[in-house]
């Protein structure tokens, strides 16, 4: 420990005299109000909590670096991914979707995979899950979803009638409930599952050629996954058992890595090919559109606070650097808002100067004031553009490249519904015997908690969609009958 006497003061500054006693009018008299150290304290204790996230409130993280190990240039004008070698400072934040901040880590639920990278052309936030799908593929739709994943309002419990009542009239959500109630749906540890960017982006060279992109991290520790007995053991006796294994390994020096490889689809492709490249609840198969390595992720050090670090880390899919765009995958775009005020509304409207969010490249903009503002507040510079004074101009070689757009502005859905056929080539194709049976497992005890009929029979029709065998067992272990309507 140090020697170094650190003397106990307040908020201002001032040196504190008694931390043990407070002011009162004698022995046995009442406390003063003019006992402002006691004032301060209490004041700020009843303030220490900012709103917990909407959504990811559980979560932990390590910061790290990412190393590009293969030349990707020709796709991208990306700078921290200009050249073999490089080395680009990151943070990750792990989380679960569903739960509150105390909920336990092995439940069933996706995981939030949310990297940081402070490059050198500002901070780029690539904010995945540990699944290439989701649940929904219209932002208008998320806020729906995510109530039916928390408390009833009535009983304030979870409340399965509400979410099997929602994903039965949301067949786009097949694929995503498939993976999360197979094997993969409860990660033995954060350490040894993989990561998903999810969306399409756009990936644009130096010469203007655009591409479409789809990020995979791949664990470096192999694939592993808890069964139901032993997720809901540990969920009752170590809730906090995923981050404390992604602490422990880090600090005994066993580093955690992730590859990171992506799969790229030339511009035109996107016209014609025979899935919508922009809906999140399909994957490219990727005999179409194979992996191509980019670089190795590396955790090496926990955070030193986690308030500071992990819980004030302000992830947004709007954070891009030059060379990395958005598409028009309309769940993508409606994040680009979204994450954004989130973490205006919890955090205040200078989160990003917070140190876990400032970039480590130099920020100049005309933003000025609001609340808790601790920086040097843009000081005497004009804020305003354009002016003639502090030469702050833009970089038309930045501006996002084009891409074109037709049709009647309308409240349109995507072009497909065939909800069914990568669901079932999950099912048939991916999975092996005892994975089905597993998986049908899981189907059934989820269901079971669900008290109206209708909605389980509704569903059963879904996933007899899905495949007749899907269907049938689970209807089956759920001691009904396969609509007839579904056949």
């Amino acid at each position: 420990m140090s020697k170094e006497k650190n003397y106990l003061t307040t908020a201002s500054g001032a040196p504190v005299g008694d931390n043990q006693n407070s002011i009162t009018a004698g022995h046995r008299g009442p406390t003063l109000i003019q006992d402002v150290h006691l004032l301060e304290k209490l004041a700020h204790f009843n303030r220490e909590r900012v709103p917990e996230r909407v959504v990811h409130a559980k979560g932990t993280g390590a910061h790290g670096y990412f190393e590009v190990t293969n030349d990707v240039s020709k796709y991208t004008k990306a700078d921290f991914l200009s050249e073999v070698g490089k080395r680009t400072p990151m943070f990750i934040r792990f989380s679960t979707v569903a739960g509150e901040l105390g909920s336990a880590d092995t439940v069933r639920d996706p995981r939030g995979f949310a990297v940081k990278f402070y490059t050198e052309e500002g901070n780029y936030d690539l904010v995945g899950n540990n699944t290439p799908v989701f649940f929904i593929r219209d932002a208008i739709k998320f806020p729906d979803f995510i109530h039916t994943q928390k408390r009833h309002p009535g009983t304030g419990r979870k409340d399965a009638n509400m979410v099997w009542d929602f994903w039965s009239l949301s067949p786009e959500s097949l694929h995503q409930i498939s993976i999360l109630h197979s094997d993969r749906g409860i990660p033995a540890t954060l350490r040894h599952m993989n990561g998903y960017g999810s969306h399409t982006f756009k990936w644009v060279n130096k010469d203007g050629e655009a591409f479409w992109i789809k990020y995979h991290f791949k664990t470096d520790q192999g694939v592993k996954n808890l069964d139901v007995a032993l997720a809901d053991k540990l969920a009752g006796e170590n809730p906090d058992y995923h981050a404390e294994d992604l602490y422990n390994a880090i600090e005994d020096g066993n580093h955690p890595s992730w590859t990171l490889k992506v799969q790229v689809m030339p511009y035109e492709d996107a016209k014609t090919y025979h899935i919508d490249p922009f809906d999140v609840t399909n994957v490219w198969p990727h005999t179409d559109y194979p992996l191509i390595e980019v670089g190795k992720m590396v955790l090496d050090k926990n955070p030193e606070n986690f308030f500071a670090e992990v819980e004030q880390a302000a992830f947004s899919p709007g954070h891009f650097v030059p060379g990395i765009e958005a598409s028009p995958d309309k769940m993508l775009q409606g994040r680009l808002f979204a994450y954004s005020d989130a973490h205006r509304y919890r955090v205040g409207a200078n989160h990003e100067a917070l140190p876990i969010n400032r970039a480590k490249s130099p920020v100049n903009n005309n933003q000025r004031d609001g609340a808790m503002r601790f920086d040097g507040n843009g000081g005497n510079n004009i804020n305003y553009e354009p002016n003639s004074f502090n030469g702050l101009k833009e970089t038309p070689e930045n501006k996002t490249s084009p891409f074109e757009v037709s049709g009647f502005a309308d409240s349109v859905a995507y072009d497909s519904d065939d909800h069914f056929s990568q669901p079932r080539n999950l099912f048939r194709n991916v999975m092996n015997d005892d994975e089905r049976t597993r998986l049908i497992q899981n189907f059934v005890d989820h269901l079971s908690g669900v008290d109206y009929d209708e909605i389980k029979l509704r569903q059963i029709e879904l996933f007899y969609k899905v495949d007749p065998e899907l269907g049938t067992r689970i209807a089956e272990g759920l001691g009904l009958s396969v609509p007839e309507t579904a056949k």
